[in-house]
């Protein structure tokens, strides 16, 4: 696989996250995790002691929120900088290491070993570009195969993806300066991004949007039972219809029983 923007990396996303650092945490899509964790506890049926995995955890926002309710969170990310930051951060119960989501699938000590797993805000799933797959596999498959191989029998999924529907009619309003590649799904933006001094660099995102039947036929794929695909924003996972209007749809899943 081809590297990504910037020598030793394995993602485009890493170079992104190293000038970001804990500046990530100023956006506002960051700003609801007590909500949205309120709402997790309740779909994924969390119980204190249970065990979740963190996919694409960034600077472990969600981790450090479940295990202050007792959850044991393990979260995983591609960026070291991330990781280091959600580490410093890190309250009892949740822990973190450096993982190409990608890899899930062969890590051996993961295997089955969650209660449930969470992938939130384009955690991983969401940022592969046709050039992030490996041996002819789309990148955003091998992440949802590891994220089944690291649920136990009867364990839930939830996920978050860009509403397609909703960026192509932002783009055609003019409310949204990105490009959509409608063969592809992906949307491609150019943006500048401030680090925690204030420093502007300007990167390119590319993130996956998808429709729910899109995310259905996934799970059908890797072997997870759909529970609902909710429409969804940040801060707000209460359960609505999928909607041209809402920027995001919600996946919750759940892994066969034995």
């Amino acid at each position: 696989m081809k590297p990504g923007p910037g020598a030793g990396n394995d993602h485009w996303f890493e170079p992104v996250a190293e000038h970001l650092g804990g500046a990530y945490l100023r956006y506002s899509f960051t700003k609801g995790t007590v909500a949205e964790v309120d709402r997790l506890m309740e779909l994924l049926e969390l119980r204190e002691g249970d065990r979740v995995l963190d996919v694409g955890c960034g600077p472990g926002r969600h981790s450090h929120e479940l295990a202050r309710r007792g959850v044991r969170a393990h979260g995983v990310d591609i960026s070291q900088r991330f990781i280091d930051l959600a580490v410093e951060a890190a309250p009892e119960g949740a822990t973190f290491e450096r993982l190409d989501a990608r890899d899930l699938a062969s890590v051996d000590r993961l295997r089955g070993a969650f209660d449930a797993v969470i992938c939130l805000c384009q955690g991983a799933f969401g940022l592969m570009r046709p050039e992030d797959a490996r041996e002819g596999v789309d990148g955003d498959r091998l992440v949802l195969d590891g994220i089944a191989a690291a649920l136990s029998p009867g364990g839930r999924l939830a996920l978050s993806a860009f509403n397609s529907l909703f960026t192509a009619a932002a783009i055609a309003r003019g409310d949204y300066e990105a490009s959509l590649d409608v063969g592809t799904g992906i949307i491609h933006e150019h943006t500048e991004v401030r680090d925690e001094a204030g420093r502007v660099e300007y990167v390119d995102l590319w993130t996956g949007g998808y429709t729910p039947r899109e995310l259905r036929l996934l799970c059908e794929l890797v072997g997870l039972e759909v529970v609902a695909v909710d429409g969804a924003e940040p801060g707000d996972y209460s359960a609505k219809p999928p909607s041209v209007d809402l920027p995001e749809h919600l996946l919750i899943a759940r892994m066969a029983s034995l």
